[in-house]
């Protein structure tokens, strides 16, 4: 049962018992009726919440195993300078993004959920958060121009920033933590980049992206 499924349960529940309320109220048994009210108008409540969670969580995909979830392709478009075709799995959205640097590196956010949780069908979920240029040399990353990019949008409550920072108001949420990764760029260099409970991985799945990583870890 995914927070949809529960979400419509409880309002289901909810409007069961604001019917009945107003079935005592015709009846004249206000005490009865006020108090069906009030536990149909919390149940209401309770779903209106798992709802707005259900908004934000849509902008996330369940995980639970190592899985594919973009590839990249770069073309090298002058100095320290790549085009870049960020196509994310399984969604087939793509971008083409103009990158700054020696290297990229991508971003996600990952919401792991406690066991209880896990009994009712909710699954870890992440999300990719950005893409960027870096460059090896520090001096150049402090004051080269920089390429960042976002690659989700956040509509709703953001679930991630509230379990961050301890709220009370998300027990169900284990562990939220961010992952990242980063490989050089070359020309016609292609990439996959796959995600575990344990973050994010790239492999070269091309001879240009497997020569660009093995003079990159070249001492």
């Amino acid at each position: 049962m995914d927070t949809d499924a529960i979400a419509i349960t409880l309002a289901g529940f909810g409007l069961i018992l604001l019917i009945l309320a107003v079935q005592r109220l015709r009846r004249a048994r206000y005490l009865a009726a006020g108090s069906t009210a009030l536990f149909g108008l919390l149940f209401l409540a309770v779903a209106g919440g798992f709802f707005i969670v259900a908004l934000n969580l849509r902008t996330y995909s369940r995980l639970t195993y190592e899985q594919p979830v973009a590839e990249l392709v770069f073309e090298a478009r002058g100095p320290q300078n790549f085009q870049a075709i960020v196509t994310q799995i399984p969604s087939g959205s793509l971008q083409i993004l103009q990158v700054n640097g020696d290297e990229w590196q991508m971003d996600a956010r990952i919401l792991k959920w406690r066991s209880w949780a896990n009994v009712l069908g909710l699954n870890a979920q992440y999300r990719l958060e950005r893409f960027s240029g870096r460059y090896r040399d520090i001096e150049q990353e402090r004051s080269a121009p920089r390429s960042v990019y976002p690659l989700a949008d956040n509509p709703g409550v953001d679930i991630w920033t509230l379990a961050a920072n301890g709220s009370r108001w998300v027990p169900f949420v284990d562990a939220v933590y961010g992952s990242a990764t980063y490989l050089p760029m070359a020309n016609g260099a292609r990439f996959q980049v796959t995600l575990s409970q344990s973050g994010l991985l790239a492999r070269p799945i091309n001879d240009a992206a497997s020569q660009a990583v093995a003079g990159w870890t070249t001492p």
